[in-house]
């Protein structure tokens, strides 16, 4: 059996390149897949010796060139074709590799993912779908790729949230809400509106209309929404579980009362905090792409970037990209 190869622009994110290629390098061993490693030649083949990546690393491509986060997203099919993001796309669309993770330029790496990869024959738009951690993982799409959408959009967004969560995250007939600011048929602006009909002819187990409230109780699987949306609710979501983090670490160094207190339930801390990490659950995938494209937290340390590389490697076994098109015909 062929390894499954998995390309990391290791030069992308505010922690780049050292976090970025320990997390994969780790990824890799705990995995059992293979790196293209993108990047500047003395940062990779420090990380190699540093971290014991030899015998996971399948090959590299070296470049000094490397998207910042305040490039514009075409700069990375034009004045920075050489990048380390742009090699590693090219790399999955020549099929150099199975899989890309990057923790670069959001708008960047959606481009290139869209224009080198291209979309699925039948996607109008590639959604970002986002897996968020709180009473039990769901998926949020779109988180940011299409600030505005159509209803056509969002109805196809439903279809790959569905798809990818059943065969990638494992839940059987996931639950899809489309995100509003109330749970009658008749709330919503113009968009949800015209969205809720078309989501109740797809072949989806479609519940309705879900508010934002309910999010963090497991009301859903997949909650569909445009863009704008979407990413003001991931953030704060993300923004949410530091907030909690920190009042939890305040509260229980109060006082030696609260120390004590802080002992007997360490435990079920350390489970809570565990379950509102996004690093335990990966990145975002590009849906709607025709190979696994990864967008990892820009903040991604080693152990967010590690689950990516799991992540990525569930992405491609799946086949998602196969069974969607297949939906489409």
């Amino acid at each position: 059996m062929n390894d499954i190869i998995i390309a990391v622009d290791i030069m992308g994110g505010d922690k780049a390149p050292i976090e970025i290629a320990k997390g994969a390098i780790a990824g890799a061993k705990e995995n059992g897949v293979k790196l293209l490693l993108c990047g500047a030649e003395s940062e990779i083949k420090n990380a190699i010796e540093q971290f014991d990546g030899k015998n996971v690393v399948a090959d590299t491509i070296f470049t000094d060139v490397f998207m910042t986060m305040e490039d514009s997203p075409m700069f990375v099919m034009k004045e920075k074709v050489e990048s380390s993001m742009s090699k590693a796309v090219t790399a999955l669309k020549n099929g150099e590799a199975h899989a890309v993770v990057s923790p670069g330029n959001t708008g960047a790496l959606f481009t290139a993912a869209s224009l080198t990869v291209r979309r699925i024959k039948g996607i109008r738009r590639a959604a970002l779908g986002a897996v968020l951690p709180l009473e039990k993982p769901f998926l949020l799409l779109d988180s940011g790729a299409n600030p505005s959408a159509l209803p056509e959009n969002l109805e196809q967004f439903a279809l790959l949230g569905s798809i990818y969560v059943e065969k990638v995250l494992g839940i059987s007939n996931p639950k899809v809400g489309l995100l509003n600011n109330g749970t009658e048929e008749t709330k919503g602006n113009e968009l949800c509106l015209a969205t809720l009909p078309l989501l109740k002819e797809l072949p989806i187990n479609f519940i309705g209309n879900c508010e934002g409230r309910d999010l963090p109780c497991g009301v859903v699987d997949v909650a569909v929404c445009d863009g704008f949306t979407g990413n003001v609710t991931v953030k704060l979501i993300e923004g949410m579980g530091v907030f909690f983090k920190k009042k939890l670490n305040t509260m229980f160094y109060a006082s030696p009362i609260t120390k004590l207190s802080g002992l007997l339930v360490k435990p079920e801390l350390k489970k809570l905090k565990k379950s509102i990490d996004h690093r335990e659950f990966g990145g975002a995938p590009f849906l709607g792409i025709a190979k696994p494209v990864i967008k990892a937290h820009g903040s991604s340390d080693a152990r967010s970037i590690e689950t990516c590389i799991k992540q990525a490697k569930l992405y491609y076994q799946s086949n998602v990209a196969e069974i969607i098109s297949e939906n489409q015909k």
